[in-house]
This record gives C-alpha cells, structure tokens and sequence, in this order.
C-alpha cells in the first residue's frame, strides 16, 4: 500500500445511481486477491505476495471444506429469509454475497480467538461453531441473545451500529493484561475480531475503538465488510477515503481484501491476526464485497439502488468463483457437488422444524436478568405483571 493518501480507488455508483460508467467492482490495484472471478489463480504480485504462504498452506480437502461451508452458510441465510416472509421470524438480515468475507476470516481463527460481531455474521458464527437454531431463535424472539458467548468465544449479536468495536477493543486491551499476547505459546496467544459494515466506519464508536486499539497497541482485527450499501447510503454518502487508507489515520496498517474470495479474505486475516496474537499490534481489514439481497427483510433495496449494478456483481458471485476453481482441479465432481446440496437441503429442514417447534417463553423472562444481582424494583415490577396476568386467568 502507498504511503500518498490517494483519491478513493472504488466506491459506490455516483449519487445518482444510473448503470455505472466503470467497474464498481474493481478494488483497485491494491486490493489482495488469489482468485480471479472465474476461479483462476491470480499471479502473485507485490500486493498479495507477503500473504501467498497461507494460501499455499491450503490443501485440496481444506479447499473443499471451504466450499462446504460457503454453500451451508447461504442456504441458512436462505432459509431464515424464507422464515422470515412467512411469519415465523421477525426480522432477518441477509448475508447474501459477502459469504466468502466471512467464511475466509471465520476460519482464519483460533479457538481461542474472541469474535464481536455486528448483526449480519451469520457465516463467522457458522464458523465460530454457533448452531443456526440460536441465530432463528434470537430473530423469532424467544431467547435472550440465542448462545452463551463465551461457549465458542462468539459474542451476542449488537443491534447498535458500531458499538461492538468498542467491546472489542475493550476485550482486546483485557487479553493483554492477562498476559496472553506474545508468550509464543499458539494455544495461548489470544486475538479479538470485531466486525462491522461501511456504514458503521461514520459511527463514532468506531472511530473511538481505533484510537484505544492503536495507543493500546492491542491484539484487534477489525474487519470491515465493505458491501458498498448501509441500507440506502451509499459509499459516497459514508467516506470519501476508502476504509483501509483511512487506518493510516489511526496509527495502524490497512489492507484491502477481495471479500469476494475465500482464499484471499483467509489468508490476509491469517496474517493480521498472527500479527495481533505476537504482539504486533491492531489492523484493520476492508473486505471489498457486496450486499446482494436486502439490508435486513423491512427493506427495499429496489428504491435506491438499480438491477444493473446487482447484476454486475452476481457476476463476481464468491460461491461460483470457488466453485470453478475446484471443478478446474478435479475437485468437485457432480456426485460431490449433489452430496453437498442435499446435506444443504438436511441443515434447512433441521433448522426449519426447530424454529417453528421453538416453545414462547413465559412472559416473566423478561425480567430475568436485567440486571447482573436481583434488583427490588424489577421484582417489584414482576410481581406486578405477574398478578396482572392471574386475574384474567381468574376471569376465564
């Protein structure tokens, strides 16, 4: 990456968002990236080679595995959207698109790595161990938060735009002074990822998290899924510098990955994060991708943005892309690649029955933890509705 500050080398359509006059899918020469759009190796050059050694530790099952998790993570996507539409969820944004980002920097973690994400990681929980039916149950609203946290070091979803930044940073300066940074011991060393969209870089949470991880010098990996929409902003409307130039502001290293490949976004947060878990400190990762379904399922994404511009970047589909490249290898072969849809089409219906077997829960759980020890007014206040709710059973 230059040392110049440079005009911004991709962002969205201009403001008025007729069919581009560009590429809008080009990241720019300094993006890193293994595989092309039709699956084909890219040559190594200045940008991508301090991190060819972890793609050259990639096998042909671990490629596979990849792939694997790729296709099961969209047909959750796809099935809590389905849900969704008829009325078994209340909300459920998408992932669709930005599979291999999230795939590629979930499996770049150790078991000991802690995860904050935003709301739209449904492919590092994926990888992180978490089991869907605990991302449907947090959506049907039947639990609180949907997973013990600390069970597979994925935190609980952050509604609040930005704030899990904070929390990462936060937990980040907390792993160094339990001294377990640097010890050299890779079942010790401990990194913390925190996750957010464009539209989250404008929040100040953001921001603030940054300068406590750079001073604090940290073990945080923040990853930025630049899928160019925050709901309707686009780019333009969020930064006029593209995120990982705009690192340099804040003391740390920035990179910008094709988040579009599985290959690249693993290997690039492989080496952030060895570089965090050794002591080097925070970097900020700008996975360059693109949100192909809507922000969340209260939204209408045919009211800002045109069918040209999705269409371009279904071109550049990450599933496809691996997919090519395997069948280029020998490596998946049709009955593999049915195996894999019918395994999709088990995990669908296993969740699918789940969440519609999900049992309410009894309205006086909402009182139940609010606060870390009993508190007498909320005690008060269930005892209250817990006798408000008795007296129509006493009418009945």
């Amino acid at each position: 990456m230059s040392d110049d500050v440079v005009a911004p080398v991709a962002t969205a359509a201009p403001a008025t968002h007729e069919p581009p006059a560009r590429d809008i899918t080009d990241g720019g020469p300094d993006m890193v990236q293994f595989l092309d759009a039709d699956g084909q190796p890219v040559a190594l050059n200045e940008v991508n080679s301090p991190y060819a050694e972890y793609v050259d530790a990639i096998d042909d099952e671990q490629l596979r595995s990849l792939y694997r998790d790729l296709v099961l993570v969209r047909r959750v996507d796809a099935e809590g959207h389905a849900l969704q539409r008829q009325g078994e969820l209340g909300l459920w944004p998408s992932l669709l698109g930005q599979e291999a980002a999230q795939v590629g920097a979930g499996r770049a973690m150790r078991p000991q790595d802690y995860a904050f994400p935003g709301y739209r990681e449904h492919g590092v929980a994926w990888c992180k161990g978490v089991d869907p039916i605990n991302l449907l149950g947090m959506f049907r609203g039947v639990n609180h938060g949907g997973w013990d946290s600390n069970e597979n070091n994925f935190h609980l979803y952050t509604i609040v735009i930005g704030n899990q930044m904070l929390h990462a940073s936060g937990y980040a300066m907390g792993v160094q002074k339990d001294g377990m940074v640097g010890t050299g011991d890779p079942e010790r060393d401990t990194a913390v990822m925190a996750f957010t969209g464009d539209g989250g870089t404008a929040q100040g949470d953001y921001n603030e998290s940054l300068v406590f991880a750079s001073v604090a010098h940290s073990p945080v990996v923040f990853f930025v899924q630049n899928n160019h929409w925050a709901i309707s902003e686009p780019n333009d409307r969020q930064f006029t510098i593209p995120p990982y130039q705009r690192a340099r502001g804040f003391g740390i290293p920035g990179v910008r990955v094709d988040g579009n490949d599985v290959l690249a976004s693993l290997a690039v947060t492989q080496g952030a994060l060895d570089r965090a878990r050794s002591g080097g400190g925070p970097t900020l990762i700008e996975a360059f991708t693109y949100r192909m379904g809507a922000h969340t399922t209260s939204d209408d994404p045919t009211k800002y943005r045109i069918a040209a511009e999705v269409d371009i970047w279904k071109k550049k589909d990450p599933i496809d892309r691996l997919r090519k490249h395997l069948e280029s290898k020998g490596l998946a072969d049709q009955e593999w690649l049915e195996a894999l849809d019918a395994e999709a089409d088990e995990l669908a219906l296993r969740i699918r029955t789940a969440c519609q077997q999900m049992p309410n829960p009894p309205h006086s759980e909402m009182f139940e933890k609010v606060y870390a020890e009993p508190h007498p007014l909320v005690e008060r206040e269930r005892e209250e509705f817990l006798a408000y709710q008795a007296s129509f059973e006493e009418e009945d």
